[in-house]
């Protein structure tokens, strides 16, 4: 299986499946399911540098986190969808 090791303060997150079915128990078709803004965190990057200074990012593999709807660069990587984006573009860690 490749590894996919992100730059700079970008990060590696698999999306959460898209929702099949409503609360109610009707199943909702392909074209109007609602893009995840959901995922693990699979991979992330050094960190980036400012000011000469390295920040590193405050994400780590394994997180649950919450991102834009149309965040970050969707890739395909041995069959299986990810998006690379930047930590900026991430909301928040969902803990459970």
């Amino acid at each position: 299986m490749a590894k996919i090791q992100p730059l700079g303060d970008r990060v590696v997150v698999e999306p959460k499946p898209a929702e099949e079915k409503t609360d109610s128990g009707l199943y909702i078709p392909d074209s109007a399911q609602e893009k995840p803004q959901k995922g693990t965190v699979v991979a992330i990057g050094p960190g980036r540098v400012e000011n000469g200074n390295k920040i590193d990012l405050t994400v780590a593999e394994g997180d649950q986190v919450l991102y834009g709807k149309y965040s970050g660069t969707e890739v395909t990587l041995d069959g299986k969808d990810f998006l690379i984006m930047r930590e900026s573009d991430i909301f928040g860690v969902v803990e459970d």
